[in-house]
């Protein structure tokens, strides 16, 4: 009984170790709809944007669309998977610098602000892409 009595706790204590899955920014951001909303939405601000639009004017825009709800997706716990490349493979030759990098994201916070997306929620979003800045910055 004690052989049976140990596996029980150790098979409990391993899922007591296991973080449930956590799709709260996910949901707050919208979901599938709302992230493409705000990811058209950044892609728009990115085409006026001449300090940046630059860098985007040999991209396939659906395909970076479709990319980037993607990623948001996972990123933010949704249930999607990723199938682009990696973000260092992506923007290798561009040279993009941090006030590049700085652009795009002003772009994207007024993408959530155009879909009244709470700074909380905001913030939560730029937390999870932020460490993806050294795959892009200087590649």
């Amino acid at each position: 009984m004690r052989p049976l009595l140990w596996t029980l706790i150790v098979v409990l204590a391993g899922c007591a170790q296991t973080p449930a899955h956590n799709d709260d920014l996910y949901v707050a951001l919208g979901q599938r709809a709302g992230l493409q909303r705000i990811v058209e939405g950044m892609l728009l601000n990115i085409a006026r944007d001449k300090r940046i639009s630059g860098h985007f004017k040999s991209s396939h825009v659906v395909r970076s669309r479709d990319k980037l709800v993607e990623q948001f997706c996972v990123e933010t716990g949704g249930p999607c998977r990723y199938t682009g490349d990696s973000m260092a493979e992506s923007h290798k030759g561009q040279h993009l610098t941090h006030s590049d990098f700085n652009a795009l994201v002003e772009d994207l916070i007024d993408a959530m602000d155009a879909q009244k997306i709470p700074v909380p929620t905001q913030n939560r979003l730029i937390a999870k892409l932020a460490p993806m800045r050294g795959d892009v910055i200087d590649k």
